[in-house]
């Protein structure tokens, strides 16, 4: 299973990024995918989720209506569009999915990427 995030980068407050995440070694449409981010001194949290075949998401509180997850199960693909970035969405982002069947389960995370929010 390898996982392959790309398109942080420095952006200034209230701009945008598309993450992406190449997913490979795993029958990528029969998973939920999710994106993860973690601050300096901050546990890893949630930002977004999305099912298999893309027909239902879910986001934490704070980026709802500024965040949008997608996946293209064509492509192997999971995206994170963020607008109206704030510094305090400031953290590295990876991209995770869960293997297996419970309560046997496995998580595969990428090497992640760096979202920088300043001006």
């Amino acid at each position: 299973v390898q996982l392959v995030e790309s398109g942080g980068g420095l952006v200034q407050p209230g701009g945008s990024l598309r993450l992406s995440c190449a997913a490979s070694g795993f029958t990528f449409r029969n998973y939920r995918m999710s994106w993860y981010r973690q601050a300096p001194g901050k546990e890893r949290e949630l930002v977004a989720a999305i099912s298999s075949r893309g027909s239902s998401t879910d986001y934490k509180d704070a980026v709802k209506g500024r965040f949008t997850i997608s996946r293209d199960n064509a492509k192997n693909t999971v995206y994170l569009q963020m607008n109206s970035l704030e510094p305090e969405d400031t953290a590295v982002y990876y991209c995770n999915t869960r293997l297996g069947t419970s309560p046997i389960t496995l998580d595969y995370w990428g090497q992640g990427t760096q979202v920088t929010v300043s001006s």
